[in-house]
């Protein structure tokens, strides 16, 4: 009787509670639901705190930078397909120096951004130059080479390490001519790249063919695509980084498609310049005006063309950064600062152009090919 009586209870609670429960589905579902809505905004809210500011650049600041041609063209001394294959063989062609052991690649690595990553560079007979070698990527583009401007374009430059005799010593222009006339391959290619001339194997035009080689020897990079007109091409702190470098005033020297190479400065502009040893163009003009001024090198692929200065002195682009605000702005800078400036400044490196500056096959030399000289 008594087990009877607590049947309809326990039968009476059991339906209650599935009652309730399916009552219930519908406002548990949004609980949960609302639930995680909200734990979604916050991880975005929490996301968006920790995202760098978005950075509004000043159009002037910008206006002043041109993104690289996809060549540095050259009315004397027109771009052609034989010109640039003639060109790139010469580049990397060591019978060219005195030891024969010795070429334009030596100095100016082609696989390591157009240096070779030492303050000066190794030459004939184990002799070092005076000066750090600057890299021939995006070199035409600059307003004259060499840190002294003394050679007004890259034909003029091809020929002055050829002859010099701390670096590749060839004896004379007549030698390097009868080298290259010596070699049937290259007087074929001579007359294919300068169809016009009664003497197409010369000095002037092994320099043409140099310089047209190089002429193409450009290395764009994200810093064209946003100057382009692609603002997401660089990230937030990239801009931000260069903001600290416009306020500082570094695009007074470091301006336009180069991104530098376009005037002469003083080393030692604010806060003078301890070492003096070397007085930069005063070499080449005698003009007291111009001692300590030098050449603005370019700071595209500047994060890769270690060591710097005009004698390699300072090895990181940190210290070069922190080195360049005290002596040309009588700035010193704070640790975050340069970090920032050297964020923006490795969107400046570009890729080499892999197919452009591989090391062609050379043609043998003969019977005639006079040997090295050995002195």
């Amino acid at each position: 009787m008594r087990s009877s009586n607590l049947f309809p209870v326990v039968t009476l609670a059991i339906a209650a509670v599935a009652a309730l429960a399916g009552c219930d589905e519908r406002p548990f579902d949004q609980i949960r639901e609302r639930q995680r809505l909200e734990a979604e905004r916050a991880a975005a809210v929490a996301l968006a705190a920790k995202a760098p500011p978005k950075v509004v650049l000043d159009p002037t600041d910008v206006a002043i930078y041109k993104a690289l041609p996809k060549a540095y063209e050259s009315l004397k001394n027109p771009i052609t397909e034989e010109k640039v294959t003639l060109g790139r063989m010469l580049y990397f062609e060591p019978r060219l120096s005195g030891s024969q052991t010795l070429s334009c690649n030596s100095c100016h690595d082609l696989a390591t951004y157009g240096v070779d990553n030492q303050a000066t560079s190794l030459g004939h007979k184990g002799q070092r130059g005076g000066r750090n070698s600057p890299t021939v990527y995006n070199a035409a583009g600059n307003m004259a080479q060499f840190w002294d401007g003394r050679a007004e374009d890259v034909e003029a430059q091809a020929k002055g390490p050829i002859l010099n005799p701390i670096e590749m010593a060839a004896p004379s222009a007549e030698y390097v001519v009868k080298v290259l006339k010596s070699i049937p391959e290259y007087v074929t290619r001579f007359k294919a790249a300068f169809p016009t001339d009664k003497e197409p194997v010369s000095y002037d035009n092994l320099a043409r063919s140099i310089g047209a080689f190089e002429r193409r020897l450009l290395t764009p990079t994200r810093w064209d695509q946003f100057l382009a007109g692609d603002p997401g091409a660089l990230t937030e702190p990239e801009k931000a980084g260069f903001a600290k470098f416009a306020k500082l005033g570094c695009p007074t020297c470091h301006n336009g498609s180069n991104v530098g190479g376009a005037l002469y400065q003083k080393l030692g502009l604010v806060n003078a310049y301890a070492d003096q040893s070397d007085l930069g163009r005063f070499a080449v003009t005698k003009n007291d005006a111009d001692k300590m001024f030098f050449r603005v090198p370019t700071l595209r692929n500047v994060e890769k063309s270690w060591p710097y200065f005009h004698k390699g002195q300072l090895k990181t682009l940190e210290e070069t950064v922190r080195t360049m605000a005290h002596h040309q702005l009588g700035v010193e800078l704070k640790d975050d600062e340069i970090a920032s400036i050297v964020t923006w400044l490795k969107t400046l490196t570009g890729e080499a152009p892999a197919e452009y500056i591989k090391k062609p096959a050379l043609p043998p030399s003969t019977d005639k090919t006079p040997k090295p000289v050995i002195d």
